[in-house]
């Protein structure tokens, strides 16, 4: 062989590499998938690690996942930021906080919308409300990619609430929204709107006299020892929506996205079965560990709904795309009673 034919053959061999070399780099691409969510060891907790599992399993390792409980990544509003800005890739959020991108995301705490965390599910599952909810902050960086119900609400408090008249004058924290707000003023309470992380310190220093939450992130955190006393208010219901940045997603190959999106739609539904496991052991829980259980008297509690009746068309009326969104879910939640 010649030192020309060499040379070629050489130059030929080391093409030929780069070309082989270049292909695998492209497809073996890690993407880093930041997950946060406010709560922690109970069910939106649950269902982000097993969303983390599914997404690098179902990606083959190419999506690498982080998962970042209990607000390390800061606040609820500082978390949306993130979402919107790419800086965070995924939030496992209750829509009412997600407010101040469009007010409908807050449709979903009207209480008495839904009775049951069956039914609550079934709604969180309906094509008009997932078509809905979902493209809620689609033009504000967000891609919506689930939904589902987490739980009813519980009230924590100070000092024990075992009647309506107890909640006259009392400071207690709600969800961002309007309904919720709405809500417990016709009960006497002054509701006041607070980030999960702040709430504990809050009741802690007298700040606030209650908290509206599930009850298992009473339990998983601890409340027990700043305010013992549970009410089971059991309304509204809290759901947890599957929120993507916009900007990380579109940044992904086209299978990559067909994983986050199919992974997000098979969590929202297979996490039905843990959400009413967590809900059952949540009263021995919280009693096991010094906290005590209130229910409301049965004429009470039947009061307290029929206060809260009209709240969601009251507050949704002053807003025709809130009205409209308001009468979707509602008649979601009419076909699925």
């Amino acid at each position: 062989m010649s030192r020309r034919t060499a040379s070629a053959t050489i130059v030929s061999a080391l093409a030929l590499a780069a070309v082989l070399a270049a292909a695998p780099a492209q497809a073996d691409d890690q993407y880093v998938m930041k997950i946060t969510l406010p709560t922690i060891h109970e069910t939106n907790w649950y269902a982000a690690t097993e969303y983390a599992a599914r997404v690098e399993k179902d990606s083959g390792g190419r999506i690498k996942t982080e998962v970042y409980p209990a607000s390390q990544l800061g606040s609820i509003p500082r978390q949306i930021e993130g979402l919107q800005f790419g800086s965070i890739q995924c939030g496992f959020l209750p829509p009412e906080f997600f407010v101040g991108v469009d007010n409908r995301f807050q449709i979903m705490a009207a209480p008495g919308l839904v009775e049951t965390m069956d039914q609550a599910q079934r709604v969180a599952q309906d094509p008009e409300v997932k078509k809905l909810m979902l493209g809620l902050g689609a033009n504000k960086g967000l891609y919506g990619a689930a939904m589902f119900a987490a739980t009813p609400s519980f009230l924590d408090s100070r000092t024990p609430i075992r009647h309506l008249a107890d909640l006259k004058g009392k400071k207690i924290r709600v969800l961002a929204s309007d309904f919720q707000i709405k809500a417990f003023e016709r009960l006497g309470a002054t509701p006041v709107a607070m980030s999960l992380g702040d709430v504990l310190p809050a009741i802690q220093q007298g700040t606030i006299d209650a908290s509206v939450s599930g009850l298992t992130v009473f339990t998983s955190m601890s409340y027990q020892d700043a305010a013992k006393y549970i009410t089971a208010i059991r309304q509204p219901f809290i759901f947890i929506v599957i929120e993507l940045s916009a900007k990380w997603r579109s940044s992904l190959p086209p299978d990559l996205q067909k994983v986050v999106d199919q992974d997000a739609a098979e969590e929202s539904v297979a996490i039905q079965s843990y959400a009413l496991k967590d809900l059952a052991g949540g009263t021995k829980d919280w009693t096991d560990h010094g906290g005590e259980m209130i229910e409301l008297p049965k004429d009470e509690q039947a009061a307290m709904m029929e206060s809260m009746g009209s709240v969601g068309e009251d507050v949704s009326k002053k807003d025709p795309a809130l009205a409209a969104a308001y009468q979707t879910v509602t008649d979601a939640a009419k076909r699925h009673k």
